[in-house]
């Protein structure tokens, strides 16, 4: 019988995988290495993270803080594959100084993402929570709700899960209006209904705005260009909790310039419950963009194999 060589360790945390575990993991093992899940099912702290990193080659990263405290003591580390594609949550420069290559699931969650933003947009526009949460207790609360034929849908990023939800929106024969900084020049032709715009425009014409790009220095959303936006728009966030002011959209939902907001991205998990995010036209949902059984299977395979490439 030949001897499996034990070629390290890999440690897997998203709480998709730690809990269950997952086919794909047996490539690692049948590739040599030695694949733990120690926190199986939470969300580990920087301590537990500090416990159990340094010992490993590989890792196999969720959306929790990794900060330059623990890599500076990972000597045996080698890679980072993050099952998603925002590395936000990793501090990069830190890696970089200590030689560790960090990955990602580019495009695996994309199209769960895109489809929970259409989700939320219909849910906001028919009032379905509210309408939900009366029934139940015995109501019978009921809200005028629009339809989205016709209506303008601004997005904010151009990148796979911004061209989904356009195509999703322009299948419901929504008109789509769009801003990246590196726009895809085919879209407009590839989109029935689709255009690129400036960010101004964007914000004065739209009636539902939806994130989908990474954060900045300072918040996208805030009272300036909450000032450009039409009584009455509807904000979507899939994207980052960073994007938004919650001070200034939360007197903007008071005014009635937002009449409503969908968020799926929080700086932490679960998020303390801001005024923002207790008010009663605000929809959260707890990090669901990508946790569909298909977009689980894509990224953990694509976060396998860039583990592979890169330790073998």
């Amino acid at each position: 019988m030949k001897m499996q060589i034990n070629k390290g360790k890999i440690l897997v945390t998203p709480r998709s995988l730690s809990k269950s575990g997952h086919p794909f993991l047996e490539r690692l093992r049948e590739a040599g290495y030695e694949v733990i899940m120690p926190f199986p099912g939470v969300q580990p702290s920087i301590e537990e993270l500090s416990s159990v990193l340094p010992e490993c080659a590989g890792y196999l990263a969720g959306v929790e803080k990794v900060s330059a405290e623990v890599l500076k003591k990972c000597d045996k580390l080698r890679v980072i594959s993050r099952n998603g594609v925002g590395i936000d949550n990793v501090d990069a420069r830190a890696a970089g100084e200590m030689g560790i290559s960090l990955q990602v699931a580019r495009g695996a969650n994309s199209r769960g993402v895109a489809e929970l933003a259409i989700t939320l947009m219909l849910t906001l526009l028919r009032d379905i929570s509210s309408t939900n949460s009366s029934v139940k207790n015995g109501g019978w609360h009921r809200t005028k709700g629009f339809e989205v034929d016709g209506r303008t849908l601004g997005i904010i990023g151009t990148g796979q899960i911004g061209q989904y939800t356009a195509k999703m929106a322009a299948g419901l024969d929504m008109k789509i209006i769009a801003y990246d900084p590196y726009p895809t020049p085919e879209l407009p032709e590839r989109i029935p209904g689709f255009s690129y715009e400036s960010i101004n425009v964007l914000f004065s014409s739209s009636d539902i705005i939806s994130l989908h790009c990474p954060a900045g220095s300072i918040p996208l959303i805030n009272s300036e260009t909450l000032g450009l936006c039409r009584k009455g728009t509807y904000l979507i966030n899939t994207a980052r909790s960073a994007l938004v002011d919650q001070n200034a959209l939360l007197s903007a939902l008071d005014k009635g310039i937002i009449a409503g907001y969908a968020v799926d991205a929080f700086d932490s998990e679960p998020p303390e419950l801001s005024p923002l995010l207790k008010h009663d036209k605000v929809i959260l949902t707890s990090h669901i963009g990508g946790f569909t059984a298909e977009s689980i299977d894509r990224a953990t395979e694509a976060a396998v194999k860039n583990l592979l490439d890169n330790l073998d």
